[in-house]
């Protein structure tokens, strides 16, 4: 298990009474045109460490990134008014957002919770400015890391602050993630099998690489399916593929059987003529593929293959959909898989916003062992590399 220090722990031993208590979440919202929230899972994801700091007696600060500021500028559209409102109306009492905050300091009281604006307009946040990052953990007497979305990046709210706070701990949804993930890692029931999907196999190769070493069956879809299938001589047509990339799916298949292990590969496909909500579907066996075909989803019999793989699996590890699950006419691939999971027995953890977004289409949030906020820490995680903000974290368990 993953050694931090953590919030309920210092709750417990009532240490944040009257302590000014800065807790690092992940806000990152995303918009409409018209400036309106339109997804608030972390903004609700982030209160339970703001309720339970609020509860025990502390002065709260909280703060996050939104986009992609330029340092220095603070623009409208990178303002965190929006969430500072909502966040105010899931909490039922006001949230201050405070400006200039790392030059004018933060004003509050036990009891009072603030919002510190866009912490990546801080000149020197990006590049984790030691400078920076003590003049903000000055601010604080308890650091709270609650970010496991940004956990994988060196930054000075996110591992900065952690060396330089009087003491740095994690917060309650850092700490189920790491919980979670140390547990497929570490201690999986088996068989493991892990579906990772894509358009590409060349941005997810190191962790094909890595759990082709780790995982009884490598589950691939999307673009990344179709480069699995190239390598094995199946006909394409003019999917999505990467045919440079063919040997090194040849290489994991390799592996995966030289331990007794499979990379199940599609025996029949949904091809169309174009990429297309409006583009007729037709099955056809994987051999049949024409060269003017485009493939965007794995077919019936394929999808009953894979689910009974996932009905007999011990974990499974899920990050991306398997077809264009967006498009009706090509979600059935993805819906079997969904379903499957949703119905093992096994110990399920999912992470990514494209599976997040098929877990909501296809409802089944309530019956998954644990859905990872993180998209880029959820694979590094996986990976086995070590993730900047949970070592700084790890560094001051004496703290």
């Amino acid at each position: 298990m993953t050694v931090v220090k953590t919030l309920t722990e210092l709750a417990k031993a009532n240490a944040l009474k009257d302590k000014k208590v800065f807790i690092r979440s992940d806000l990152n919202v995303p918009f409409d045109d018209k400036g309106n929230i339109t997804e608030d899972t972390r903004i609700r994801a982030s209160l339970p460490a703001i309720e339970l700091a609020l509860q025990a007696g502390a002065a709260v600060m909280v703060t996050s990134h939104l986009g992609r500021p330029t340092e220095g500028v603070l623009t409208e559209k990178d303002s965190l008014l929006p969430v500072a409102k909502r966040m105010s109306d899931l909490l039922g009492k006001e949230v201050r957002l405070v400006q200039h905050w790392v030059e004018n300091g933060v004003s509050v009281k036990p009891g009072e919770v603030v919002l510190l604006e866009n912490c990546r307009v801080n000149v020197g946040e990006k590049k984790d400015n030691d400078e920076l990052a003590q003049k903000m953990a000055s601010l604080c007497d308890i650091y709270v890391n609650d970010a496991f979305g940004t956990a994988h990046r060196a930054e000075a709210t996110t591992h900065g602050m952690a060396k330089y706070a009087k003491i740095a701990c994690a917060g309650p949804l850092l700490e189920a993630e790491l919980q979670a993930l140390d547990k497929v890692l570490k201690h999986p029931a088996r068989p493991l099998v892990a579906i990772v999907a894509g358009s590409k196999v060349s941005t997810k190769l190191s962790i094909l690489k890595s759990l082709a070493q780790k995982v009884d069956q490598l589950i691939v879809g999307g673009g990344i399916a179709n480069t699995f299938m190239l390598a094995m001589g199946l006909p394409v047509g003019k999917s999505l593929v990467e045919v440079e990339q063919v040997q090194e799916a040849k290489d994991i298949i390799e592996l995966m059987k030289s331990r007794g292990a499979q990379v199940p590969i599609p025996t029949d496909v949904v091809v169309a003529d174009q990429f297309a909500a409006t583009a007729k579907a037709t099955i056809k066996s994987a051999q049949e593929v024409d060269s003017d075909d485009m493939i965007l989803d794995i077919g019936p019999e394929t999808a009953r293959t894979l689910a009974g793989i996932i009905d007999q699996a011990g974990t499974v590890v899920w990050n991306g959909p398997v077809g264009v699950f967006e498009f009706d006419a090509f979600a059935q691939g993805t819906q079997v898989l969904a379903n499957a999971i949703a119905n093992s027995k096994a110990f399920s953890i999912a992470g990514g916003g494209d599976t997040l977004a098929a877990i909501a289409k296809f409802n089944i949030a309530d019956k998954m062992g644990y859905i990872s906020t993180g998209g880029g820490a959820f694979l590094e995680f996986l990976e086995g590399k070590v993730l900047p903000a949970v070592a700084a974290l790890e560094a001051r368990t004496d703290s």
